[in-house]
């Protein structure tokens, strides 16, 4: 049942049945208000403990009758409207139910670590590397709604071009700025070490979420030989970070990177055309698939129980008024 209705367990064996309900735990919105609730409860006393409801008449030779069950009869029915005042007081206060567990997709932070050397300017397809990249990444976008997405270009140096962000549309706009063939401050190299170092510490600032970094390169490193490859997977891993490596071209993937990539948990592939590049994406979206977790429990009104109450006491208190009432003759 709803949680308006609380649950019910059967448990029987043989003929016997038992009936066990379990009413959910309520909790007030505006809890202050139940302080009107000593106007009723203080009526409802002074109800109960007044006198001077008797008027005696002398009759000769007669017994005065035993009134007992309509006096309890009566007293209970001018009880009703206090009940009810006291309903109505915490009908004003809103009592709440626990509801079903609020979800959330966990959120991923994923910062893209794009290549933008001279050799990014290859042609690759219609267009050339650099292009594609940039499309593939919108693509990425649409099934990873909920992430944050942070973008770092590279070549000799790094830039960090646009923060982490769930904004996708200000994210899109700041693809197109930074190509190959008219970027030439950041130098024409590829330095890709230098570059995953910078990534790191960026992701290292975000406090909650899952962390991870999406190389997207087409050639060697130099500042990843000697071991230097094992120590930047270290640092990464030591800050949960995991890394995936897209090599865009035909050639091979650099050793280095998929030391790197499988040190942190991640993988690298290779991609030989735009379409191949996309399916890369894809693959690496089931690979890292979004998490959902429970930030916490909703609250439903739980009105229905005491409105019900109200009106059933409300109808018995306008039945009685046609007879049940104390009057002195």
């Amino acid at each position: 049942m709803s949680p308006a209705g609380g649950t019910i367990f059967l448990e029987g064996s043989g003929s016997s049945l038992t009936v066990a309900m379990s009413l959910p735990e309520l909790s007030l919105e505006r809890p202050v208000l139940l302080l009107a609730a000593i106007v009723p409860i203080a009526i409802g006393a002074w109800l109960l403990t007044r006198s001077g409801r008797r008027i005696a008449i002398p009759i000769d030779h007669g017994t005065r009758p035993s009134r007992n069950i309509v006096q309890i009869l009566i007293s209970s029915v001018e009880l009703l409207l206090p009940i009810l005042l006291l309903i109505a007081v915490v009908i004003a206060c809103i009592p709440l139910a626990a509801g079903n567990p609020v979800n959330q997709r966990r959120l991923t932070n994923i910062e893209f670590c794009v290549d933008c050397s001279g050799s990014m300017t290859a042609k690759f397809g219609e267009g050339n590397r650099y292009d594609a990249s940039m499309k593939a990444i919108n693509e990425f976008l649409n099934y990873r709604e909920g992430d944050a997405f942070g973008l770092t270009f590279f070549a000799t140096d790094v830039v960090r071009w646009c923060p982490l962000t769930r904004d996708t549309s200000a994210f899109r706009c700041a693809l197109p700025f930074m190509k190959p063939d008219s970027q030439r401050a950041i130098g024409g190299g590829t330095m890709i070490g230098r570059a995953l170092v910078n990534c790191r510490k960026v992701l290292e600032q975000q406090t909650s979420g899952d962390r991870m970094i999406i190389l997207v390169s087409d050639g060697q490193s130099a500042d990843l030989y000697n071991g230097a490859d094992q120590e930047i997977a270290k640092e990464l891993l030591a800050a949960d970070i995991s890394v995936y490596g897209i090599h865009i071209g035909s050639s091979e993937i650099p050793a280095e990177i998929l030391s790197l990539t499988a040190s942190t948990g991640g993988e690298a592939f290779v991609s030989g055309d735009p379409g191949a590049l996309e399916t890369v994406f894809r693959k690496i979206d089931t690979m890292k698939p979004a998490e959902i977790e429970t930030v916490g429990i909703e609250y439903v009104d739980y009105l229905q129980p005491f409105c019900l109450a109200g009106l059933a006491i409300l109808g018995l208190w306008m039945l009685s008024a046609f007879g049940l009432r104390y009057t002195p003759w």
